[in-house]
């Protein structure tokens, strides 16, 4: 178990220094705010649902990280993360374009110097709780897991279950083209449960009040 930490720490490590560089650039929250077209058709509807590979609803981005937002598109646009939806808008969108797009949907519904939200802390069942102790989930993704140790990793607190389930068994995925997800820390980390086990984890996480929301645009109100 050690070896597997040290390894892990080691891939985290070398992850942030190759990302360093796009996730440096300034992001601007009004130019991003001319920039989403392409994202309010799907992530600016409540309740929209993706269909490939399977039906779920598409990721709350509002009020999540800019630096993970920033690596999220990246690596759909490197191709490491196989969606071709995504990686047809993300190959559109420069360096600028998508720190300025993280920056707008980072800030998006925050009201800007309110106090932190209180929340009611969400206990796990024991077979729940033996499964986030397995991979360590909050030493990286936090309390509550909304607050992560490095602002490149997602906040998953309140986010979608179905689309918690669908990424993380994308994780496992092998040699495959379309479907998947390149990233060896979190394959080590799924790669360890059933899928079964990771629609356990899915629901918990779920199930945890965060900052993530669908907020509707005005053309969609």
């Amino acid at each position: 178990m050690t070896k597997l930490f040290t390894t892990i720490f080691a891939l985290a490590v070398s992850f942030v220094t190759v990302t360093a560089h796009s996730q440096d650039l300034k992001g601007d929250v009004k130019a991003g705010e001319t920039k989403i077209a392409m994202c309010i058709g799907c992530h600016g509807i409540k309740g929209y649902q993706a269909s490939f590979p399977e039906v779920y609803k598409v990721p709350m981005i509002s009020g999540q990280s800019a630096k993970y937002l920033t690596s999220a598109l990246n690596a759909y646009k490197k191709g490491e993360r196989k969606h071709p939806t995504m990686r047809g808008i993300s190959e559109t969108l420069s360096d600028q374009d998508i720190a300025d797009l993280s920056a707008y949907y980072s800030a998006h519904g925050v009201t800007e110097g309110a106090a932190p939200a209180t929340r009611t802390a969400k206990t796990p069942s024991p077979a729940v709780a033996a499964l986030l102790a397995k991979a360590n989930c909050a030493s990286c993704h936090g309390a509550d897991f909304s607050k992560p140790i490095d602002p490149s990793y997602p906040k998953l607190g309140g986010q979608h279950a179905d689309y918690l389930f669908v990424a993380l068994k994308a994780y496992k995925v092998e040699n495959n083209a379309k479907v998947g997800r390149g990233n060896a820390i979190m394959s080590g980390m799924a790669k360890q449960y059933s899928n079964a086990e990771l629609k356990l984890l899915a629901n918990y996480m779920a199930s945890v009040e965060g900052d993530l929301q669908v907020i509707p645009q005005k053309r969609f109100r």
